[in-house]
């Protein structure tokens, strides 16, 4: 055990916290929505599970690839560090700025908001449709109060330490895994043959809908390749944040173990639930329903098929609690990297502290304030398909950092080598760079914000560097 001074983290979260950890944060409300537009791009059955496995295939690569560098530097601040070590201080700096401007808080932002448009299929005056206050062009509505409330909650419970939010994380996730499994079971006793042959008869005809009129137009070559870029975010989206337990890793308990293993868990666990849940969809749900589910709620549609109407109260709990484990997960991995950032002199000061429990208590509440303005942005669609092509950039990155460490720190400790070395990492590559190159040129207005944003990051790191 390293001696541990009383200003740093406490190491007291295990491998089921670690592998909690990721699966919570990976599933929020992507599994129960995103689907249906999926189905809308690419118009057949083979084309939706083919998405779901490909999705599946190169998270857990990434996830066992990371497993290498988690061992190498097993504290806190993770990917940030990783970054830092194979391209220097810039680039560190870059990544943690698109964290900080877009990629945590943005995907906080947009889970709260989740989160309240599911809340308010309980009660209906949390809608964002209920108006409180009105000013110009801005317009204050009761789901964006119920997202920030859900998110200051939140940042207030992880400020009291890691202990709460760690109970917190394990219960609600392990309720997360239950409710899904069992919406998948009874989904598949409750299967209609005629419904899954219909779905699988032309399984790979891949076709996209005109959503003015609902029919249908054959797709292939340019248009085929549009379609796949387009359906891949969705399951993409669904797919990140499981790198969230290596920004936690000085507080895991034998990280150079811990923490790769609960990566590697983590997301196989994910991959499979996602691939399951959408062939139990394919089973109770017509392709056509998939498509044109209301707000896109595909979970919804499914569970009225399996429960009648008390379906779909079951799913607005089930994914409120899915979204609030979601966020609590994110709240609290996000604000270590603030931390390490400040600690290597690139961020403000206050955020390399700890309180009395031994958080960065200064880093989560100005997590929560920029995720809270997220929220009242109401543009939290465009915001995920930005944070996907940021996401995807650094998990490039990170990967080549394994190739770039090993020539520059080649007699470094590796107590685990990445799984599959050069093939499997150099595979993730060449897919993710070819994914996010479809993006630019399939999404250029959103996917370019997102780089814009990012790059803006470069005149502030020269701004702000402290004077050698």
């Amino acid at each position: 055990m390293e001696d541990q001074k009383p200003e740093d983290f406490k190491r007291e979260l295990g491998l089921l916290d670690g592998t909690m950890l990721v699966v919570g944060s990976m599933i929020g409300s992507g599994i129960f929505i995103v689907s249906s537009d999926m189905v809308r791009q690419l118009g057949s059955a083979g084309w939706l599970i083919a998405m779901w496995v490909l999705t599946g295939v190169i998270t857990v690569i990434a996830a066992v690839s990371y497993g290498e560098l988690s061992a190498m530097f097993p504290k806190a601040g993770g990917q940030y560090v990783y970054i830092k070590e194979a391209y220097g201080k810039l680039v560190g700096f870059l990544y943690g700025w698109s964290f900080f401007a877009v990629i945590q808080t943005g995907t906080i932002a947009a889970v709260g908001v989740a989160f309240a448009k599911f809340a308010a299929y309980l009660y209906a005056p949390l809608s964002d449709k209920n108006i409180l206050y009105e000013i110009g062009d801005f317009k204050l509505n009761a789901a964006q109060i119920v997202s920030i409330f859900t998110i200051i909650l939140l940042s207030y419970i992880n400020s009291r330490g890691v202990k709460n939010s760690k109970i917190l994380q394990t219960v609600l996730t392990v309720i997360k895994i239950l409710s899904l499994a069992g919406l998948i079971i009874f989904g598949f006793m409750a299967a209609k043959a005629e419904v899954w042959d219909a779905n699988w008869t032309n399984a790979w005809a891949s076709q996209s809908m005109d959503v003015t009129n609902g029919s249908w137009m054959p797709i292939s070559g340019t248009a085929l390749i549009s379609a796949i870029s387009a359906a891949l975010v969705g399951s993409l989206f669904s797919s990140v944040a499981w790198e969230g337990v290596t920004f936690i890793a000085g507080e895991i308990k034998n990280p150079k173990r811990n923490v790769g293993l609960s990566l590697f868990l983590g997301t196989l666990i994910v991959s499979v639930i996602y691939i399951v849940a959408n062939i139990m969809y394919l089973a109770v749900v017509p392709l056509q329903g998939i498509a044109t589910a209301e707000s896109d709620r595909v979970a919804v549609v499914a569970s009225q098929v399996i429960f009648g109407s008390v379906g779909t109260l079951i799913i607005a709990v089930m994914i409120m609690i899915s979204t609030f484990a979601c966020n609590n997960g994110l709240i609290m991995a996000g604000a270590r990297v603030y931390y390490t950032m400040a600690q290597d002199g690139v961020f403000f000061k206050k955020a390399a502290e700890l309180n009395k429990a031994s958080v960065p208590a200064w880093s989560i509440w100005m997590q929560c304030f920029w995720a809270s303005a997220l929220c009242l942005t109401g543009k939290y669609g465009d915001l995920l398909d930005f944070v996907v092509i940021i996401v995807l950039i650094f998990y490039i990155l990170t990967i080549l950092g394994i190739f770039i460490l090993r020539k520059k720190m080649p007699d470094a400790e590796r107590p685990y080598k990445a799984f599959g070395y050069p093939f499997l990492p150099g595979l993730y590559i060449v897919i993710a760079s070819a994914i996010c190159l479809a993006l630019l040129y399939t999404k250029t207005s959103t996917s370019g914000w997102g780089v814009l944003i990012m790059l803006i990051g470069i005149p502030i790191y020269y701004l702000t560097k402290p004077k050698e």
